[in-house]
């Protein structure tokens, strides 16, 4: 009797092991990639826009769990910051580049449209900009994701206009010179490119959109 009872003792505790086991591998987060997970988000929302992602299409995408995508990035408007933040970090960097570092203003909103031409057009990723497509306009209901990429707009229109500003400073433009104005002209013709590209335009079209661009500098406009 004493063996027997030994032996169910034995079973049980076994039975407890096995059960805490199991509890512990389902409460353990599932372990992945973040960097790769936000990356594939961020080509997600780069393809849908923030309002056309549900959570069902970035489980999907990313590869993870529900719980496991609010664990390591806390909400979706959340995880939309970190996506643009990784967008704006790692795509086009070459257009901002060359306006600051090429010498003249001619070259430099040259560079600035061309390599914008060749970023719109790429075919392994999305065509267009994030930060122009990424969420629709909205008014004073806006949410974060277009607040967010309202003032990531207007950081790039300030960073035209002190390009400008320095050709000024520089006597290549007059002292009179609209750099607002020339500022404006340019984002608008890089948002108009965004969504051309995002409705179908080719490399060629958008290189003869900037091509027109660059006429517009040299030309009585400005």
């Amino acid at each position: 009797m004493a063996r027997l009872a030994n032996a169910g003792q034995a079973i049980y505790m076994l039975i407890d092991i096995e059960m805490d086991c199991a509890m512990a591998t389902r409460g353990r987060p599932r372990s992945f990639d973040r960097q790769d997970a936000l990356r594939r988000a961020m080509n997600l929302f780069w393809e849908k826009g923030f309002e056309g992602t549900s959570m069902p299409d970035l489980t999907e995408a990313m590869g993870i769990a529900s719980p496991s995508l609010y664990a390591a990035f806390g909400s979706k408007e959340a995880l939309f910051h970190e996506a643009v933040e990784l967008y704006q970090a790692t795509v086009g960097t070459e257009i901002w580049q060359a306006l600051e570092d090429e010498p003249t203003i001619a070259v430099a909103i040259a560079a600035f449209l061309m390599n914008t031409a060749k970023a719109y057009s790429q075919t392994a990723t999305p065509r267009g900009c994030l930060i122009v497509l990424g969420a629709r306009p909205a008014g004073e209901a806006s949410h974060t994701a277009c607040d967010d990429l309202k003032a990531r707009r207007a950081e790039n229109l300030a960073r035209l206009r002190r390009r400008f500003e320095r050709a000024v400073e520089e006597s290549e433009l007059p002292p009179d010179f609209d750099c607002m104005g020339a500022a404006a002209f340019y984002a608008s013709l890089q948002h108009g490119m965004s969504i051309m590209a995002r409705d179908g335009a080719d490399a060629a079209t958008l290189e003869g959109i900037a091509a027109g661009g660059l006429r517009t500098l040299a030309g009585p406009a400005f």
